[in-house]
């Protein structure tokens, strides 16, 4: 794998860490600026609708520039957007600093898989793909946990300065490492859009929203329901959220070693084991062990859908891949608050904290329909000239083409 593809997971790695610590840096911030913690939480809520909007935005804004400058003008805004925040004196300057930061996140991760997977031969696009996302996924090992302690000693405030140090580390290693990536020739801003007008990418885009959405579902509410339901202490919340992590990141992997030979029969595996086991936490949360082996089954399982999912949208958009990428990852984002916003209800319906946990087999469940649907449909129309992703790059299917 080339240099350049750790680069963009250093920062994916500051990325993720900005995303994902705030969570438990919550009660800090909403004391140091005289709010309820519900008011703090509008920092999570206008994140994540940062990134939805962002990623079109921005990824149409950087249409007329090469994607290597881009790369680098989002890694400049993420820097400035967690400086404004890590100096704050109030907190809608904080708020406001989230959501510059998370303006630079979809553009980002849907730019840098189109560079990612040009920087490797065909058969390792989704190697290369979910070697970035790797960064994301250590994020939540390493990063968060790590922030969380540095904010909860050293105040909240040296987190988000560290993570702006993260990304300037990035800044300088695209800068230095990542070659540049001319535009496809005759590309433009209608071609980017068409791709919205093919099925195949619009069932892949509703896949990552129910798929992922399925995680969040139940993630959202760990806290609660290992605490309240399984009978953990407070403490060990973190380390579950750990253990979450290293399940993303093996799943991650996985994903991408398998998508790039058989991508749509490991979305068929993944979605249906991710809703099986995602309706089985309903038993396991009453137990510690049972429940702690089944939050690690579940970061791996919504993570090994990330890869395939985001390259299925680059295989469906080929012509014109970058804004459809970035698309796909603000979908990530809109499943997590459309899971987050039905497990509360649910909840908040009394039917208790494992109830988020059907919510989420159910979203898997209708993601793995979609993708049965979205196999059926290119198995009846394939598109001429293109090698249909699910055996893209098994040799014995390619070599005819590669001959004649």
């Amino acid at each position: 794998m080339p240099l350049a593809l750790l680069a963009l997971a250093i920062g994916a790695f500051g990325i993720g860490t900005t995303e994902f610590v705030i969570m438990g840096l919550l009660p800090e911030v909403a004391a140091d600026f005289g709010v309820a913690i519900p008011t703090a939480g509008l920092l999570v809520t206008g994140y994540a609708l940062g990134v939805v909007l962002g990623a079109p935005v921005m990824t149409l804004l950087g249409t007329r520039i090469t994607r290597k400058r881009m790369l680098m003008l989002l890694m400049g805004l993420f820097v400035a957007g967690n400086a404004l925040s890590a100096l704050a004196p109030d907190f809608g300057l904080m708020l406001t600093g989230r959501v510059i930061a998370s303006l630079a996140h979809g553009a980002f991760f849907g730019i840098g898989s189109v560079v990612a997977a040009g920087l490797v031969a065909p058969h390792k696009k989704a190697g290369a793909i979910a070697m970035m996302f790797t960064g994301l996924t250590v994020a939540n090992v390493v990063g968060v946990p790590l922030g969380t302690f540095i904010g909860q000693n050293a105040g909240w405030r040296a987190t988000f300065l560290g993570v702006a140090g993260l990304g300037v580390l990035g800044l300088l290693g695209i800068a230095k490492l990542v070659p540049e990536q001319p535009k496809a020739p005759g590309v433009r801003l209608r071609h980017e859009l068409a791709a919205f007008r093919n099925v195949q990418v619009l069932l892949a885009m509703a896949m990552t929203v129910l798929g992922f959405g399925g995680v969040f579902a139940a993630i959202t509410y760990i806290s609660p329901m290992m605490t309240g339901t399984a009978g953990f202490a407070d403490s060990s919340v973190t380390w579950l959220l750990v253990l979450f992590g290293i399940g993303m990141v093996v799943g991650n992997l996985v994903g991408g070693k398998f998508a790039d030979r058989h991508l749509m029969p490991m979305l068929y595996v993944s979605l249906g084991a991710l809703s099986l086991v995602l309706a089985l936490f309903t038993l396991t949360a009453h137990h510690k062990v049972a429940a702690a082996l089944t939050i690690l089954l579940i970061g791996a399982l919504g993570f090994a859908t990330v890869p395939p999912l985001q390259k299925r949208v680059l295989d469906q958009a080929s012509a014109a891949p970058t804004l459809a990428s970035a698309v796909n990852i603000g979908a990530f984002n809109l499943g997590n608050a459309l899971a987050a916003w039905l497990g509360g209800l649910v909840i908040a319906a009394g039917l208790g904290y494992t109830a988020p946990n059907w919510v989420g087999a159910v979203l898997a469940g209708s993601a793995l329909l979609l993708a049965l649907l979205s196999g059926a449909l290119e198995r009846r129309t394939p598109a001429p000239g293109r090698v249909v992703a699910t055996g893209a790059h098994d040799p014995a299917v390619a070599a005819p083409a590669v001959r004649g």
